[in-house]
């Protein structure tokens, strides 16, 4: 049997006994038992009952804007007609274009964690499937990242707009903030994320 370490039964002894701790004691006490020495991430992990009440189950998947963001850097790239490339560039985009992106794709380049696609573009975007499908980049107008407004995308995005989904266990997991964040920022991202969950 592995040893468990002196931080694990430090934990361990903190949450004996306590049937309900308030939010705030508990990401205090998440960032004083936090050694590392970078920023670390803070992450919330929910377990859902997404079976259906008639058999087969109820897939999550939504986005949430998180009102403080998570602390880590998102590039986005649009992919868009040539006549929208400077909407593209003044939006804030770290990559942007038409051909010459689904090109890169194909090749296997992928220097970005978002993509925001334009509706004239998908019929393009569709054959990318295979590449980006597995990667969870591709463009879903439920999600936001199939429109004609390019700029407030990737404004969500950049602010901290983040995807949520089950895995097949009903599980969720969502990073929601960094250690060095005041507690309050980190209650209110995680307040948004269970309120997008319910």
């Amino acid at each position: 049997m592995k040893k468990k370490s002196k931080r694990y039964k430090k934990l361990i002894e903190h949450a004996k006994g306590k049937k309900k701790v308030e939010l705030g004691d508990i990401i205090d006490f998440i960032k004083e038992t936090s050694t590392a020495k970078f920023d670390e991430s803070i992450d919330v992990a929910i377990k859902i009952n997404n079976k259906q009440s008639k058999g087969g189950e109820a897939n999550l998947r939504t986005m949430v804007n998180l009102p403080n963001g998570n602390g880590k850097k998102i590039n986005v790239a649009v992919l868009c007609e040539d006549s929208k490339i400077d909407e593209a560039k003044k939006s804030g985009a770290d990559l942007f274009g038409s051909n010459e992106l689904i090109n890169e794709i194909n090749l296997g380049k992928i220097n970005f964690d978002k993509l925001v696609s334009t509706p004239a573009m998908m019929a393009k975007a569709g054959k990318l499937g295979k590449i980006l499908g597995p990667k969870g980049l591709m463009p879903n107008p439920k999600l936001g990242t199939v429109t004609n407004d390019i700029a407030s995308a990737v404004k969500l995005i950049k602010a901290g707009q983040i995807e949520i989904k089950n895995d097949p266990d009903g599980n969720i997991g969502a990073s929601i903030g960094k250690k060095s964040f005041a507690t309050e920022k980190i209650s209110k991202n995680f307040e948004a994320v269970i309120e997008a969950v319910s």
